[in-house]
């Protein structure tokens, strides 16, 4: 059986932008929190079944950056945005948008692994129980689906009623990756998500990003940038909040067009 969570709104609005392969369009955005201007006139397009990098120093704005594409970052008090951030050919800062809407299409995953107090199978299904799916027979299938597309299912199929504290960091990243493939994004936003893992565990997470990207896009954020020249297609160089580069990721660490770049590539700051 197959299960769809996408309501004929956001069905609709994909299928209008069958055409084009651009998933988010960011124009001249800029946000402030405060008195403090933490993005500068930002113009990126992300192209859909690709992974985008987002490398630069600390501070440089590029955890705030993603946290503006599912406006996770209006959690934070006193922030405030300027410009237009599209989403297949949508605005999400338009009134009539639905924040509920847009993080269905657009899952995220942090930088510590975050599961819930729960069983590795109530992780799962919580996305699912949340849009109204109660049919066990259902949500076994998700469950399983969104393990397997996570890579970890054969490590928790005996495990499912565990909690899912239990289980190594690196398999509670998989989780967390797993509950967002749940609900059936379309985007996964990926903060640092390696950053708190043993060098086995973020190879597998790397590796696992590889494959999500046949069917979903990806931005990830990384302070790594081996990683950031290993598994994605395309690199933006944050700095001060600005986008300094955004290429190619070959012609980014190969031949950067901007010195700034070249100069944190090279380690000489950052």
């Amino acid at each position: 059986m197959t299960v769809s969570l996408m309501n004929n709104t956001v069905a609709n609005d994909q299928n209008t932008a069958a055409s084009s392969n651009i998933v988010y369009e960011t124009k001249q955005m800029n946000l402030w929190y405060g008195a403090n201007h933490a993005l500068k006139n930002i113009d990126m397009k992300i192209m859909e079944n690709e992974v985008t990098a987002i490398i630069g120093p600390s501070g440089c704005g590029k955890s705030t950056y993603i946290k503006t594409l599912n406006r996770m970052v209006e959690l934070v008090p006193s922030v405030k945005t300027s410009g237009e951030i599209l989403y297949r050919e949508r605005n999400i800062f338009d009134k009539d948008y639905r924040v509920e809407e847009l993080r269905t299409r657009v899952g995220m995953v942090f930088q510590k692994p975050n599961p819930f107090p729960k069983s590795i199978y109530d992780n799962i299904a919580y996305g699912p129980r949340i849009h109204g799916i109660k049919n066990k027979k259902i949500l076994d299938e998700i469950v399983e689906k969104s393990l397997r597309g996570a890579a970890i299912w054969d490590e928790v199929k005996d495990r499912l009623n565990e909690n899912a504290y239990g289980i190594s960091g690196g398999q509670q990243q998989r989780i967390c990756i797993a509950r967002a493939l749940a609900i059936e994004p379309d985007v996964i936003l990926m903060d640092e998500p390696t950053s708190a893992l043993d060098p086995i565990s973020t190879l597998k997470v790397e590796e696992l990003v590889q494959e999500l990207k046949k069917d979903y896009s990806i931005i990830i954020v990384t302070h790594n940038m081996q990683q950031a020249s290993r598994i994605s297609d395309k690199t933006a160089f944050f700095l001060n909040g600005e986008v300094v580069e955004f290429d190619k990721t070959d012609s980014i660490f190969s031949n950067p067009a901007d010195k700034r770049t070249e100069d944190y590539i090279s380690g000489r700051f950052g």
